[in-house]
């Protein structure tokens, strides 16, 4: 998709989670949420701890029901799908194709290599193995990940490594959408602007991206545009 072509809109989008093991209680969360995100732009969701900003990255990549409200993706060849209303097969294509997710932590399964960890992704989509290997090898280089390790499970690895390979795992396929939440977490300054490289890169190649950024100069560096998730926040 060109730069400006609209790639991600979310209309009405209201979540609440029920307590069963409390009396049913409902509790609202986000009411109403509505944006829409162009290839080439990156924008940051802003809030105060517990706002809904984690929550509402969920709900775009599937992990999430929605109480209310559509979450359009656009297709490969311009139709819109629904995510909100996707079945199970839908959801893993899309994220197979088309939205690529950096969450705060890494859950792999053990003795995976990390090369293997990271190369899933790029082999899923249609890569063969060499190629899916060679891509991952190119990227934990990047990211200053010993060669040592990467024959190794990252159960094993420090929080700061153990991002690495997710980084990694999250930028080697060009996803038109991604959504990064807190990708600069537990990352030292060198490996924190190589990611901030590669947001970059990939917001000029015309990706969307939609992010969480703590870390203010970081969002100062990749973001074009800011939403407050406060604006939508839910009356308990």
């Amino acid at each position: 998709m060109n730069t400006g072509t609209e790639m991600l809109r979310l209309d009405g989008v209201t979540k609440t989670f029920t307590l069963h093991n409390q009396g049913h209680r409902t509790i609202p969360v986000v009411t109403d949420v509505t944006l829409t995100l162009n290839a080439g732009e990156c924008m940051a969701l802003m809030g105060s701890s517990g706002s809904g900003k984690s929550t509402l990255m969920r709900m775009i990549y599937g992990n999430y029901g929605c109480a209310g409200g559509q979450i359009l993706v656009r297709e490969e060849n311009g139709d819109w799908t629904n995510l909100a209303q996707a079945d199970p097969r839908e959801v893993i294509r899309l994220r197979r194709h088309r939205i690529g997710y950096v969450s705060q932590f890494l859950r792999v399964i053990p003795r995976v290599p990390a090369i293997d960890v990271v190369a899933e992704p790029i082999r899923l989509a249609g890569a063969s193995d060499e190629e899916s290997r060679d891509r991952a090898a190119e990227l934990l280089a990047r990211l200053n990940l010993p060669e040592g390790l990467w024959e190794l499970s990252p159960t094993t690895f420090s929080g700061g490594e153990q991002q690495r390979v997710n980084i990694a795992r999250g930028f080697i396929h060009p996803y038109p959408i991604l959504l990064l939440d807190e990708p600069t977490a537990s990352l030292d300054k060198v490996n924190r602007q190589v990611v901030l490289d590669l947001i970059i890169e990939a917001r000029d190649r015309g990706a969307t991206i939609l992010g969480i950024f703590h870390d203010h100069e970081a969002r100062e560096a990749v973001c074009n545009r800011l939403l407050d998730v406060e604006e939508f926040k839910a009356a308990a």
